[in-house]
């Protein structure tokens, strides 16, 4: 039964999942030249600019960064910008700015983790030499270590990547050293099914030498096509079918997690002066929502009684579609408020997806309960 009480104010919160950089980074990111000048994603994403828009959440109490997709690759002459990355969120948790970084030192306890990018379909040598080059020993090994988990976006490699020996050798070798967790970043509304189809079949291989140490966390429930009208899980269109078919998939796996996360990217834009209301978003996005908590809460099988899904914010992408850089992050949290009290879950499931599945998967050293 609900206890009534599906506002975050009543939670604390961990956003898991945000990504930083300063004025002077945006050169070094994939994506920036596709975007004109003056997208809300081409300006500075600091944590400054994360304080205004959390500003009106005082349950926050911390945010796991992920990989921003900086120009990088497998040779280790096209690391440079991917270990400046990790120095960046070390100088925020250290409280030791650089100019123009927009942080400040009472930031520091705001960084919790960082998923850090990993040249994973390098060799396994290769892999090593840039785990050490990062400093990742320490951090995977420490209770308040920095580094918890990687990524490495397979959204826009070519087919086949995760299914290279290199990338499930690589997967193993974070495994060994301590790594947390892996998270899985593929997109079926733009890539198509065999993205979802290749994660499944990369993580059946991981599986059968993994000792269950790492988690895989799936971001943002596999980008599905939310301009579809689907209106019940079992009147859709065939779109929805494979994706509900492939979530279903991915959740078999015990120690698979998934974020709620990156939604407003997928669905109509919202303008800053009428923010889309929460019932309205609901209505689209009820059906996808109800399937991933079906296959990821507590009451799934593989699931062990446990709630594997965890908040995110996807700031500052969240933006993209969503009502302007001063409302999307609060409108995103209130939809998951709202989210969590339609299912009438428990306290303790509503606590997981806010802050506990996040400081549980990525060994964060922080207080949950209050």
């Amino acid at each position: 039964m609900s206890d009534g009480g599906g506002s975050s104010s009543n939670y604390p919160i961990i956003d898991s999942h945000i990504h930083l950089y300063a004025d002077t980074h945006i050169p070094h990111l994939n994506w920036a030249p596709s975007l004109p000048d003056g997208h809300v994603l081409k300006r500075q994403n600091s944590v400054e600019q994360y304080r205004a828009a959390t500003k009106s959440r005082s349950s926050l109490l911390g945010f796991v960064f992920v990989e921003t997709d900086r120009r990088s690759g497998l040779e280790e002459d096209s690391w440079e910008h991917a270990l400046a990355e990790v120095d960046l969120l070390r100088r925020i948790r250290d409280g030791s700015p650089s100019e123009g970084e927009g942080h400040v030192p009472e930031d520091r306890s705001l960084a919790l983790g960082v998923v850090a990018w990993a040249p994973l379909g390098a060799s396994v040598k290769s892999l090593e030499k840039y785990l050490d080059r990062l400093g990742a020993s320490r951090d995977l090994q420490a209770k308040d270590g920095l580094v918890r988990g990687f990524r490495y976006l397979l959204q826009d490699k070519p087919q086949g990547t995760a299914l290279r020996t290199e990338f499930i050798d690589g997967l193993l070798l974070l495994e060994k050293q301590g790594a947390k967790s892996f998270d899985l970043g593929v997109d079926y509304r733009q890539g198509g099914q065999w993205q979802l189809l290749g994660a499944a079949e990369m993580l059946r291989r991981f599986y059968e030498h993994s000792t269950g140490t790492m988690k895989i966390v799936i971001n943002h429930l596999c980008k599905p096509n939310l301009h579809e009208n689907v209106t019940t899980p079992r009147s859709d269109p065939e779109n929805f079918k494979v994706w509900r078919k492939c979530i279903k998939t991915l959740s078999e796996f015990p120690t698979t997690y998934m974020k709620l996360s990156g939604l407003f990217s997928e669905l109509p834009s919202q303008s800053p002066d009428q923010p889309t209301p929460i019932s309205e978003l609901l209505d689209v996005s009820r059906p996808y929502i109800q399937e991933i908590f079906r296959d990821f809460g507590p009451d799934y099988g593989n699931s062990g009684g446990k709630m594997r899904i965890m908040f995110g914010s996807d700031w500052p992408v969240c933006n993209v579609g969503g009502p302007g850089i001063e409302r999307s992050w609060t409108h995103w949290v209130d939809f998951v408020g709202a989210v969590l009290e339609e299912l009438h879950l428990s306290h303790e499931d509503k606590a997981m997806v806010w802050a506990g599945c996040a400081k549980e998967v990525y060994g964060l050293d922080v207080r949950v309960d209050r």
